[in-house]
This record gives structure tokens, C-alpha cells and sequence, in this order.
């Protein structure tokens, strides 16, 4: 149903949604995500899920603008063993 709406908003659907995936609905997906340079085969693509505005809401993500991070501990704090173990899956000797 969600789809469906996102597809008449973005004028690529006409019909009532009922929530069906039907050939009309598939019709639509298939000419929004050539429309956008994507994959016509699977249907729905992610990109365009995401792009209809139904994807994932990450507007609460620490991003590098707003994030709000600490310096991490000088080298030295860090237990011998454990640094011996970086150095050692690095293989730099």
C-alpha cells in the first residue's frame, strides 16, 4: 500500500492503492526506477524504496557534522598484549 502511494504521489501510478502488487503497480516501479538509471528486474529496487521516501529514517544518525565524538586514549594506555596483537595482525614487523 505504502509503495503504491509513494507511486501516485510521484505521478507514476493512477489508481486507488489497494496494497496488491499488480501489473500496474509493477508497470510503474519498473518505469520510476528506468526513469532513474536503475535495474528494471527486481522489483522493487532499494534505491528507489529509499527514494520514494519509504526507506530507512536516519535522520538521527551521528554524521560528521553533528556527531560529537571524543579523542580516543594516547598509545599508551593501550595494555601491552594488546597492542602486541596489533602489531602482529598488521604484519609489519
Amino acid at each position: 500500500m505504502e509503495i503504491q502511494q509513494a507511486l501516485v504521489r510521484a505521478h507514476y501510478l493512477a489508481i486507488e492503492p489497494d496494497g496488491k502488487w499488480d501489473a500496474a503497480t509493477e508497470a510503474a516501479m519498473q518505469k520510476y526506477q528506468a526513469d532513474n538509471g536503475w535495474q528494471t528486474k527486481l522489483m522493487p529496487d532499494s534505491r528507489a524504496i529509499v527514494k520514494l521516501g519509504l526507506g530507512p529514517d536516519y535522520s538521527n544518525a551521528i554524521n560528521a557534522k553533528t556527531g560529537a565524538f571524543t579523542d580516543p586514549p594516547p598509545i599508551s594506555t593501550i595494555p601491552d598484549q594488546q597492542a602486541a596483537g596489533f602489531v602482529q595482525g598488521s604484519g609489519v614487523h
